[in-house]
């Protein structure tokens, strides 16, 4: 098989695996946005569209023809080098077009991406195409979680499916793996695909820590809970004990007290909370707290990188203590592709891992997510350093 062939082969699984995951959707699901953090499931399907025909097939394909000359401001994101764009909290109002015309869209554009790999494309077309290819795979981990929002905040707790089990448990007694004082090398060592800010591979000292080989369940969640966490502010920063009380917080997302028994919303539906599983949904506030509440502490990014290769990861994306910031030598790409990820090293903690959203041969164990401190609706977890 051809390099071209094996990208075009990627690129044609990768469109299919998102509309996959809208199949068990009706129609109405489509455009429900309850907050400015999650996207409607068509906006997806259009703003991932939109990638392939603004980076690619607009400046490389001559013969190419815009489907149609409002897409670029109803589906672009961010990105300030393109132009005008629906206000994100306003992506909940786009009605029009309809979900039909979307996937009209989504299946010309994917033609045009057929047609355009048939010409012999360069190295550089290539690897556009595996960024917009990863481009879609990272808003198919938001479509999942931005999926289960809208269903877990409807009054009738709708199930998405039954397939994906969310309730994955480590059956393995906790232990402390210890690391010993040393200088490691960080960040994304090959040539195989990676996001520039794992680039620059780089040295680190660390002093010799331990960290726990499994996450923090629900069961040890609940006893933090009931042992008044929300309530004691010596647990909490100063801005997150504000967080917690003008939200009246006092459990991670989804869950709910019935009949004196816990339960939380899955994609399954509602059920009674699985004590063992991997606790979730829970913002690095409430992971700091939980931690000062068992005089421990969240690893750094480094740590986790250095010591996970002696533990299983990918079932919850998990806090860490670092603040995301670019490593040494970084330099973001001219240009639009610019903003992807240097316009937001500011005010977020990085995550590390994946988690069962997370689409396969999407994440390693140098990818370094990020999100503000008080986000919950991602399958976030923790994991206890010291």
């Amino acid at each position: 098989m051809t390099l071209t062939n094996s990208y075009l082969n990627l690129f044609m699984e990768t469109r299919k695996h998102t509309e996959d995951i809208c199949s068990p959707l009706e129609t109405e699901d489509y455009v429900v946005q309850p907050i400015a953090n999650v996207s409607p499931p068509k906006w997806h399907l259009g703003h991932t569209t939109w990638f392939f025909e603004e980076f690619i097939l607009k400046p490389h394909s001559k013969k190419y023809a815009v489907f149609n000359d409002d897409f670029s401001f109803v589906f672009n994101s961010y990105y300030e080098s393109v132009g005008k764009r629906v206000v994100r909290s306003d992506r909940g109002n786009l009605s029009r077009p309809s979900v039909q015309k979307i996937y009209d869209y989504r299946r010309y554009v994917t033609k045009a991406i057929e047609e355009l790999m048939k010409s012999a494309p360069s190295t550089e077309l290539l690897k556009l195409l595996e960024i917009g290819i990863h481009h879609e795979k990272q808003h198919q981990e938001l479509l999942l979680t931005d999926i289960k929002y809208i269903l877990g905040n409807n009054p009738l707790l709708p199930k998405y499916n039954t397939i994906i089990k969310e309730c994955s448990i480590e059956n393995i007694e906790q232990e402390w793996i210890s690391i010993s004082e040393g200088v490691y090398k960080i960040g994304h060592k090959n040539d195989s695909f990676c996001y520039d800010n794992e680039l620059g591979v780089h040295k680190v000292y660390l002093q010799e820590y331990q960290i726990a080989n499994k996450l923090v369940t629900n069961k040890e969640y609940i006893a933090f809970i009931e042992a008044g966490g929300y309530n004691n502010h010596n647990y909490w920063h100063a801005e997150a004990w504000d967080w917690v009380n003008s939200n009246k917080i006092t459990t991670p997302l989804y869950w709910h007290k019935i009949e004196d028994k816990w339960h939380y919303y899955t994609l399954n539906g509602l059920q009674e909370i699985n004590l063992e599983a991997p606790v979730t949904h829970i913002s690095y506030y409430e992971s700091f707290a939980y931690a000062q509440y068992k005089k421990l502490r969240l690893p750094t990014e480094f740590e986790w990188e250095v010591a996970q290769s002696h533990f299983d990861w990918g079932k919850r994306w998990e806090w860490t203590e670092s603040a995301y910031l670019p490593y040494p030598e970084y330099a973001k790409a001219d240009g639009a592709l610019g903003e992807y990820n240097g316009k937001f090293m500011v005010n977020q903690k990085v995550l590390r891992g994946g988690s069962i959203a997370t689409p396969l041969n999407h994440t390693r164990h140098t990818y370094r997510n990020f999100f503000p401190t008080n986000i919950r609706w991602q399958f976030t977890g923790l994991r206890l350093a010291k």
